[in-house]
């Protein structure tokens, strides 16, 4: 099929003039869907769009407003008309604009704390999601916004969690939990998201005697000893898991609902992702107790009774 084979939709709709607010909505909708429009009530979306499916619920319900409403499979007559209507979708506008807005941001992430960092990435990430959701027909634009937006992600994660491991290739071992009691775990200092829970998740559910050693650098950890969220370390990042999944699955621990939605929290706060509303509030927290406590032996005791609480509440939610 070539290019000018590809089939578009069109959504064709009218309103009556009373029905404003329903006009607006729908609008919204189309605008939120990444369609073009043509005129008035005309819109235009790549048939092989994902949001195409959508299309006939807004479709419906105009009729239900009493309106009208086509939805229609078209086709360009040429490549100069196909190359005209994927010209409605460049994006170049809306990323220029987010990639100032980035810009900006850059220049403040030297007098935020931890939880405001965090806070910044995931809305700007959010911003850039919604471009990039709707950028059928990617162009140069979409390759420096990508570059930037990686910039600026390595930059936060620097500043809130220097060292922070490069994710492994390879499978994840099982492992047998009476193999690892006693035994002394260590880790980077002034812990943040996914070192906090790992270290948690050791002393509660893997090894009650565990002891920590809290290293200034990867370099400091003894041979004998086992590391965790680290490079090189026994147990770190494998594929897109965090430190805190890996020991879930490596010590079959996969079955505790309230750890595998802690895990979803820790996923999302440290790397991104699908997350759950509780997040935010976990996040300030700790950047609080960072500021407040002298070590990461009161960093550990501290949170580790939010995180004992969090993991009682997600375990009966749902019940």
């Amino acid at each position: 099929m070539t290019s000018a084979d590809s089939p578009w939709l069109t959504l064709i709709v009218s309103l009556p003039s009373s029905a404003s607010t329903v006009r607006m909505r729908l609008w919204r909708a189309v605008k939120a869907l990444g369609c073009a429009a043509l005129r008035d009530g005309a819109y235009l979306l790549p048939a092989q769009a994902e949001q195409a499916a959508q299309l006939q619920a807004l479709a419906d319900e105009a009729l239900q407003e009493s309106g009208q409403a086509w939805l229609l499979q078209v086709q360009a007559r040429d490549m100069a008309e196909q190359a005209a209507f994927q010209a409605l979708f460049d994006r170049s506008v809306e990323y220029a604009a987010w990639l100032e807005e980035l810009a900006h941001a850059r220049q403040t992430l030297s007098g935020l704390g931890g939880a405001e960092l965090g806070r910044l990435q995931r809305k700007h990430a959010r911003a850039y999601e919604a471009i990039r959701k709707t950028d059928f027909f990617p162009t140069e634009s979409s390759i420096r916004a990508e570059a930037q937006w990686r910039d600026f992600s390595n930059a936060v994660d620097a500043m809130q969690s220097p060292g922070e491991p490069q994710a492994m290739d390879g499978r994840i071992v099982s492992r047998d939990r009476m193999q690892y009691q006693g035994r002394l775990w260590a880790t980077r200092r002034n812990m943040w998201v996914d070192r906090v829970t790992s270290a948690w998740l050791i002393q509660r559910f893997i090894d009650p005697s565990a002891r920590f050693l809290w290293m200034e650098t990867p370099a400091d950890c003894p041979p004998e000893v086992l590391g965790f969220d680290f490079d090189g370390a026994t147990f770190t990042h494998v594929g897109k898991r965090v430190t805190f999944e890996v020991l879930l699955s490596s010590f079959g621990l996969e079955g505790d609902r309230g750890l595998v939605r802690l895990a979803t929290m820790v996923h999302a706060l440290d790397v991104g992702g699908a997350s759950t509303p509780e997040a935010s509030g976990f996040e300030a927290v700790l950047a609080g107790a960072r500021k407040r406590l002298p070590d990461d032996n009161a960093l550990l005791a501290d949170i580790g009774s939010v995180l004992d609480s969090l993991h009682a509440y997600f375990s009966s939610v749902g019940k």
